[in-house]
């Protein structure tokens, strides 16, 4: 099953897409962001397009794990999504993901401020691999797996 992860923006939507055995993630390109209405359609085009079978949204806390705005903002688009799209969603703490993928950037060479859509993809990779590395660790119940 292939899941997706985004994370979310003002600006921009940074999407990775994971392989069908959801063991790798891959950064899968930014959406340009329209509206909360507007964005959810485009990405349940992107799930029926990539055969999605699970969504994890990045959900930006603040340093002390506090909610804020955007969490609340992101929540709310990820129970709508779950709605329009039919398939599971789930949040994940997405703290320094964008810093993470900004060192990625400066490692390969790149200038992050000249790169910004490169940088919303790569956060939304280190997202979803964090979220296949959770899943994996995760205890199955009893009899499966």
């Amino acid at each position: 099953m292939r899941v997706l992860g985004l994370d979310l923006g003002s600006k921009r939507i940074g999407m990775a897409v994971s392989d069908a055995e959801a063991s790798f993630a891959f950064p899968a390109g930014t959406l340009r962001s329209a509206g909360r209405k507007a964005d959810i359609a485009a990405v349940c085009e992107v799930i029926a397009e990539r055969e999605i079978g699970a969504v994890v949204v990045g959900l930006p806390r603040h340093m002390d794990g506090r909610h804020g705005p955007e969490a609340d903002a992101a929540e709310r688009f990820a129970a709508a999504l779950e709605k329009s799209s039919g398939v599971p969603v789930e949040t994940l703490d997405e703290r320094l993901t964008s810093q993470e993928a900004e060192r990625v950037l400066l490692a390969q060479g790149q200038a992050p401020s000249r790169s910004r859509p490169r940088v919303d993809e790569i956060a939304a990779a280190i997202l979803l691999r964090t979220y296949l590395q959770m899943r994996e660790k995760a205890p199955r119940p009893e009899g499966k797996g």
